[in-house]
């Protein structure tokens, strides 16, 4: 029953804030972030990598998208 009422809660919530689709939204968001230039990155200094054969440096990374998931042996 609790589930059920939570439930319909969310979804009237929900449904409030949603515009009609023949609405215009009042204030467009901006195509490009404002954000500050932070010059260039540094270099990666780490001495142990995973899953390389080679330790990754800045220069071999040119031009590709690279996501860096950086954590740490407890």
């Amino acid at each position: 029953m609790k589930r059920g009422l939570t439930f319909l809660l969310a979804l009237s919530l929900l449904g409030c804030n949603i515009p009609p689709l023949d609405e215009e939204p009042a204030e467009a968001l901006p195509s490009v972030a404002a954000l500050p230039d932070l010059g260039e990155a540094p270099e990666l200094t780490n001495d142990i990598w995973l899953n390389t054969e080679t330790p990754l440096r800045l220069a071999d990374l040119r031009g590709k998208v690279v996501l860096i998931d950086m954590w740490t042996f407890g």
